[in-house]
């Protein structure tokens, strides 16, 4: 048994069980793919980068050594942003590995694999696996490889430089909560770059493992703090591999990621959007976009969505995630400026459209936050749950004789209707939904929730997390 397996963004697991052998066999496995593709890139190199948990350096250190022994040219992209590397292997027109646990625990870390067009789908996962198999490799040598250093940064940075305009955020002040998010710095500049003065926040010198989709009450805490000791318009911060972004407005109050993403299509002037079935229900509203596209959760989910949005027709196509990571589909033009696909996960431009749109709308975000209207929603999550227990529980809410789900949920009037396309999405008779899922990236039951009001929210978000423990405990 291992706890290692391709999830919602990569493979992860505990380091104990990816350091060595594990890490070598599937890069091996990832570069056995590439050859018999011939999708190595022109100069054969493939691009690698890490985010800042303490594991990272040597994980990324035998990728090299993976990469060397199959023939290919490992390119030691050092510490970086996740969509910084994605861009830059696109550039380069070669594969990637970024090693990065994102926002699970410094005892878990985990390898996502680009092709040079984005990342693998599920197709190549199953590809991935099967040359690993085949491979059968006993035994990982001694890391000897000294790869060459590659900058893969400065066209991330100059991306939205360019498109924004050094102008575009002139006169505001943005806080940037860095704890250990590897893009803390990159942040930073690009700010100032459009012309925003930025408060660096809570450094640290330890991984901190910020989910965006389940906050720290110390986090939300730390916010409203720096809100009311000092002016600032917002306040900005990722999970750890700068991929999924964190907004707060001027009152230190965070906003979810689904309405981040919401108000970065409606920036971008998106007549579709492709998210999952945890994204707010709100987003169907008539008048918002003309088109919306529902997946299960996983970046490759939304990538095949957003694919197949434009061979329909779709104009601007703008995916993006409850946790707030967005997706860019399509390219967007406007006042002579350009800005390229960029399928995969990405921090920074929902931070800088939220940001823009406060600047072009003359609003505080807090304003332009509730005018979308969005239902109450909140999520969190039970840790160290094998997916097992979750799905004997999601098994038992489905059950066709119904007497277990409707005694669960007697006091909200029952359940009128079931979402199965990613665990199980409840619609009660009262109106509100609960939602439970396996996380795809650790032993975790999340519990997703929507409610007329911010204290029937809670409530109910408290009671399904209670309800969960003591099903799965």
């Amino acid at each position: 048994m291992t706890s290692l397996k391709f999830g919602t963004s990569g493979l992860r697991g505990l380091v104990s069980e990816l350091v060595g052998l594990p890490t070598y066999g599937h890069v091996r496995a990832f570069c056995a793919m590439l050859r018999e593709d011939e999708a190595a890139g022109p100069a054969g190199e493939v691009l690698i980068g890490r985010d800042l948990r303490s594991s990272s350096p040597l994980i990324a250190s035998q990728c090299a050594q993976a990469v060397a022994d199959a023939g290919l040219v490992p390119i030691d992209c050092g510490a970086l942003p996740t969509p910084a590397l994605a861009l830059a292997a696109m550039k380069r027109r070669a594969p990637a590995i970024m090693v990065t646990g994102s926002h699970i625990p410094d005892d878990r870390n985990g390898l996502k694999f680009y092709r040079a067009a984005g990342e693998i789908d599920k197709a190549d996962e199953a590809r991935i696996l099967a040359w690993h198999a085949k491979l059968a490799l006993t035994a990982a040598p001694a890391v000897s490889v000294k790869p060459a250093q590659g900058e893969a940064t400065a066209d991330y940075r100059a991306r939205y430089a360019a498109f924004f305009g050094n102008e575009a955020l002139a006169g505001m002040t943005v806080g940037v909560y860095q704890h250990s998010s590897v893009g803390r710095d990159v942040i930073s500049d690009v700010l100032a770059a459009l012309g925003a003065r930025a408060v660096p926040l809570g450094r640290s010198d330890r991984f901190i493992p910020v989910d965006t989709e389940a906050l720290r009450p110390e986090d939300e805490a730390l916010a409203r703090q720096w809100a009311g000791e000092q002016a600032l318009d917002a306040i900005v911060s990722t999970d750890g591999d700068a991929d999924r972004p964190l907004v707060a407005d001027e009152t230190g109050r965070f906003l979810r990621g689904d309405l981040v993403g919401a108000l970065t299509a409606r920036f971008l002037g998106a007549d579709t959007i492709v998210t999952p079935v945890t994204s707010n229900s709100a987003l169907e509203r008539p008048g918002l976009f003309e088109k919306v596209v529902r997946t299960r959760v996983g970046s490759p989910y939304v990538i095949a969505g957003m694919e197949q949005a434009k061979t329909e027709g779709a104009r601007i196509v703008v995916g993006f995630e409850a946790n707030g990571g967005v997706l860019l589909g399509s390219e967007v033009a406007r006042d002579g400026r350009s800005l390229a696909a960029l399928p995969t996960r990405d921090a920074m431009l929902p931070i800088l459209a939220t940001l823009a749109l406060v600047q072009k709308e003359g609003k505080p975000l807090s304003a332009i936050a509730a005018e979308a209207r969005f239902a109450i929603a909140l999520s969190n999550r039970l840790q160290e749950i094998p997916q097992e227990r979750t799905a004997a529980l999601i098994a038992r809410l489905d059950d066709e004789t119904a007497d277990f789900r409707d005694a669960a949920f007697a006091a909200q009037g029952g359940v009128a209707a079931r979402d199965r396309r990613d665990g199980l999405r409840l619609t009660l008779g009262n109106g509100a939904t609960v939602h439970f899922r396996a996380s795809g990236n650790a032993p975790e039951l999340r519990v997703y929730v929507e409610a007329p009001t911010p204290e029937a929210a809670e409530a109910l978000l408290a009671e399904n997390l209670a309800f969960a423990a003591a099903q799965t405990r």
